[in-house]
């Protein structure tokens, strides 16, 4: 049987399937789509308004008091785009397309995923809850305290556990001991799947693209001191410490207690907040996520800290203090919407030889060939135009260890 023609929409929709398959992370959080980007007369500019849910205080008593209802968004930027370039002659375009996917597009999507992913990732230094087991193996109770974290949080029933690939063979270890349903094993193995309804978590999944988080020189003991008796929002003054703060870091401020997100009663917990922006030596501030807000619907901690409060880094026993510059690895527990990927369509231009633009499961990818004269050859680039953002970070929770 002669071989067909490979037409651009085949090859698009193959190039496609294959970059979601190796998507692990990206594949388990919500995926925004918006076309209104290659519209001529419709374009948006390079963002994407995403709604919150509302959140309200509740009243005590007969009297009536009205509160405003106020839309909170968050605005998603699209404007990251990676893509991969190929050169390939006309005639790889009438071989079967089984063969051209091993040969051409699996290599090329395989980069591609791995860029994209890797990219995504990054959104765990916004998570400010975290189990920490800094130098020693993850191990069955890290995973569950991980889903209690969530369900303290009020996160969803459904939630995915992607873990880095050292912390998969920690737990495998834990667990050879326990029984294995042989009916479940062939259910067990999506693209990098580990198990599913395993330890409160929906699907879990190995990744090798997760990341080693490398903690800011602080000894974690304190030096940094809050400035101010009235210090909130997502800024805190302090008093100039003795080392720096990383992105990604997780501290505590003495006093600080988390609250319930709807009763607001004190859990009698210190509230941990990730550090959002990499300090100096001596800083005088530090920039942090959540904003630190005690009072009104929005309220998360039971007060503000006091003047002269420390800033510990420490793990969450909330007592042992996290060595500087310490390496560990991180593997990551959360709900579909804590965090927002979001790919748009890029134009089509026109007069070109070959060209293609496909949506699937909300990625968008555009294939475009030409033909150059000069060099007798096919250039051909396949490209993906996206945005990334952590929306609910407290509907996630990071594991550190090893």
């Amino acid at each position: 049987m002669a071989n067909s023609l490979i037409t651009p929409t085949a090859v698009t929709r193959e190039a496609l399937r294959i970059l979601h398959q190796k998507l692990n992370f990206v594949g388990s959080i919500n995926r925004q789509y918006d076309d209104r980007f290659a519209k001529s007369g419709a374009k948006i500019g390079d963002s994407l308004s995403i709604r919150l849910p509302n959140e309200y205080v509740v009243r005590t008593g007969a009297a009536l008091s009205t509160q405003d209802t106020v839309e909170a968004t968050e605005t998603l930027q699209v404007a990251t785009q990676k893509g991969v370039d190929l050169s390939f002659l006309s005639s790889d375009l009438t071989t079967d397309l089984d063969d051209f996917s091993d040969r051409i597009l699996k290599p090329a999507m395989s980069v591609l995923g791995a860029a994209i992913e890797s990219d995504a990732i990054s959104m765990y230094a916004d998570v400010s809850k975290e189990v920490s087991d800094v130098g020693a193996a993850m191990t069955i109770v890290d995973v569950l305290n991980s889903s209690k974290g969530l369900t303290d949080s009020l996160a969803a029933d459904e939630r995915t556990l992607i873990l880095n690939t050292q912390a998969n063979v920690d737990l495998v270890d834990a667990l050879k001991g326990l029984f294995n349903d042989p009916a479940k094993l062939s259910e067990n193995y999506r693209k990098g799947m580990v198990a599913n309804n395993f330890l409160g978590y929906t699907d879990v999944y190995q990744n090798t693209l997760m990341p080693l988080h490398t903690t800011g020189t602080d000894d974690g003991t304190g030096d940094y001191l809050v400035n101010g008796a009235s210090e909130s929002g997502s800024s805190i003054t302090v008093d100039t410490g003795a080392g720096t703060l990383v992105k990604g870091d997780v501290i505590y401020f003495t006093g600080v207690n988390s609250v319930h997100p709807e009763t607001k009663a004190d859990t009698g917990i210190l509230k941990a907040f990730a550090v959002a922006a990499t300090t100096g030596t001596s800083a005088t501030a530090i920039t942090i996520t959540p904003s630190l807000v005690a009072s009104g619907a929005k309220q998360n901690v039971t007060a503000v800290p006091a003047n002269n409060a420390p800033v510990l880094c420490v793990e969450s026993d909330r007592s042992t203090a996290v060595a500087a510059s310490a390496d560990y690895g991180i593997s990551l527990g959360f709900c579909k919407n804590a965090f927002a990927f979001a790919t748009a369509d890029l134009i089509m231009p026109k007069g070109v030889d070959f060209s293609a633009r496909e949506v699937m499961d909300g990625i968008s990818m555009r294939v475009v060939r030409q033909y150059t004269i000069a060099d007798d050859k096919f250039p051909c680039r396949l490209d993906v135009l996206y945005g990334y953002k952590t929306i609910r970070e407290q509907e996630a929770v990071r594991i550190g260890s090893n």
